[in-house]
């Protein structure tokens, strides 16, 4: 059997489809119990966090296990397996357990070293064993994996390199200030009451808050949570629970809301927060930068900016003109007539405005329209789009040469409420980042901001444990394959003796015990000396790379039985099931 990985992150997929994709808990116990049941997996374990969905399994067959876990994870996701294939990856063997491993150290998060994972491990591991699909192999890979991730934590300075998702994203909301001055003094939401939120409530009351609300489906838990904020020694924040149809209110009181729910569908409305906040941000000023329009660009005036729907001066009001040339901006050095106007104009097109600009100033078809300061005339324009009609033969298309002025940001008023969207799929409409005072800050957002966050150095002393680590266990894993053979091999031994001990009974009746005894000693100290040194070697020799073909060469040299040598094995992994608890 050997080990395989498929999955997706937010390094291989775009969060548009992490989100569709995202895995509900009933649908994880699923996909579980399913892929157990499916002809190449004998064991299963699901490992879905915000920014990763990754099925392993101990399969017999590497090329039938790619296609049957990919399309579970199709089939469970609710994303067509043609549309999710480019998305995924594979990993097999000692290349499984390497990622798993960087997983488990943080290297493989969006936010570098974070440390939640590790919870999120644990929490797939215990559900693995409560549904009996996690067997010898995924047991010891995935504590192992817990292993080594709190070792890269303990040994470097790894958590130096990067925060959890909550600071991470707590800080784009303070756009890279102190969390703590920002935070210090207001009023905090936080919506759900599992593990990410959880520590959402933590970091922000010991961020400073005035007054933390706890809002969850299960009321209990809010006020369990809310609870224990309230008696933490570390913080004196106001902590207090509320049920899930009080966040609309409570969401009007708030500075700062964080979001982290297992719901289907949004938690948070963009009209919901529009009325969260209105009354509570300044309305755009009129003589300032201008309305913010729901794009995010103002409408400004200007000497050359004309108003959106009004007609270029001269243009576009003839009678036969091929072009609406009414939106078309003209810029310094460019008049709407010349190169900027056709840039990116097919070849047919470019020669009916040719035509139309040469009969219009030839013939007194139209007047031509006057010049504007620092632009070309249209006589200019004329030989100009002559010019570039004469070459359109062999480009196809004039490209745009000339880039257009990057828009100013418009004047946002400084927000009166920060969203922290923490949940995938979102639980924040993705609308509510254009209302005016509002700050949101996702998944999404987080992903594009992780992506220049500085690395540490301690990160390379990270990737050598985890190297290490991986050959470490794949010597022990090949070792312990080996481990039955050799079981069985000591058995037909022992059955050996015990078989000529028989015989020699049969032989010599009047034997007395005490020789009998020395004689089966002596055979069998005989038998064990002999097979010692091979038996020792061979566990050697199968740890190392390339080893795993002794344990069939060991059976066939001394004709040993393969079922013998599965029963071992069952048994090894019963015992090992049975005496083993959770992580």
């Amino acid at each position: 059997m050997s080990l395989l990985v498929v999955g997706l992150s937010h390094r291989s997929a775009p969060v548009s489809v992490l989100e569709r994709a995202s895995l509900s808990a009933d649908a994880q116990v699923k996909l579980v119990q399913d892929t157990v049941a499916a002809e190449p997996a004998t064991e299963a374990a699901v490992l879905a966090t915000c920014n990763r969905i990754e099925l392993y399994a101990d399969v017999d067959k590497f090329h039938a296990g790619v296609a049957e876990l990919s399309t579970l994870l199709a089939q469970h996701s609710g994303v067509g397996l043609e549309e999710l294939t480019p998305y995924l990856y594979v990993h097999y063997e000692d290349r499984a357990v390497h990622h798993l491993f960087s997983v488990a150290c943080g290297l493989d998060s969006m936010v570098v070293g974070e440390g939640q994972i590790l919870g999120q491990i644990k929490d797939s591991l215990a559900r693995a064993q409560e549904l009996h699909s996690a067997g010898r192999l995924l047991n010891d890979l995935f504590q192992q994996a817990l292993r080594v991730g709190k070792r890269a934590h303990s040994e470097t300075g790894i958590d130096r390199a990067g925060q959890s998702l909550v600071t991470f994203g707590l800080e784009q909301l303070a756009r890279g200030g102190d969390v703590q001055a920002w935070a210090k003094g207001k009023k905090a939401l936080v919506i759900g009451a599992g593990s990410m939120s959880s520590l959402a409530a933590a970091t922000l009351a010991r961020a400073g808050v005035a007054e933390l609300v706890v809002a969850n489906r299960t009321f209990d838990r809010a006020e369990r949570l809310a609870q224990i904020l309230s008696e933490g020694d570390d913080t004196d924040v106001l902590a207090r629970a509320v049920p899930m149809e009080s966040v609309p209110v409570e969401l009007t009181r708030a500075d700062v809301a964080v979001s982290c729910t297992g719901a289907t569908g949004l938690v948070l409305t963009a009209e919901g927060v529009a009325q969260a906040v209105e009354g509570r941000a300044p309305a755009p000023s009129a003589d300032g930068d201008g309305p913010v329009t729901p794009g995010g660009a103002a409408l400004t005036a200007g000497p050359d900016a004309r108003q959106a729907g009004t007609p270029a001066a001269g243009l576009g009001t003839e009678d036969g003109c091929p072009l609406d040339l009414s939106a078309v901006q003209g810029t310094a050095g460019f008049s709407v007539l010349g190169e900027a106007a056709v840039a990116g104009m097919a070849a047919a097109e470019l020669e009916q405005h040719a035509a139309w600009v040469d009969n219009g100033t030839a013939g007194g078809g139209r007047a031509a329209a006057p010049a504007r300061p620092g632009t070309l005339d249209p006589a200019a324009d004329t030989d100009a789009i002559a010019a570039l009609a004469a070459t359109v033969a062999t480009v196809g298309r004039i490209p745009e040469r000339r880039r257009p002025e990057p828009a100013e940001e418009p004047h946002r008023p400084e927000p009166v409420l920060f969203l922290l969207d923490l949940a995938m799929p979102r639980d924040i409409d993705a609308a509510a980042h254009r209302l005016a005072g509002v700050r949101l800050v996702d998944i999404e957002s987080l992903a594009e901001a992780s992506a220049d966050a500085p690395m540490a150095a301690d990160v390379d002393q990270v990737r050598r444990i985890v190297s290490d680590e991986v050959a470490a266990f794949g010597a022990a894993l090949r070792a312990a394959h080996i481990t039955p053979t050799v079981v069985a091999l000591r058995t037909m031994a022992a059955d050996v003796v015990a078989s000529e001990i028989a015989r020699l009974d049969g032989r010599l009746p009047g034997l007395d015990d005490k020789h009998r005894a020395e004689i089966t000693q002596t055979v069998r100290r005989v038998v064990d000396k002999l097979l010692h040194a091979p038996t020792v070697r061979v566990k050697q020799l199968a740890a190392e790379p390339g080893g795993a073909g002794y344990a069939d060469a060991l059976r066939t040299l001394f004709d040993l039985d393969p079922e013998t040598v599965a029963a071992v094995s069952r048994a090894e992994d019963s015992t090992t099931q049975r005496d083993r608890g959770p992580a």
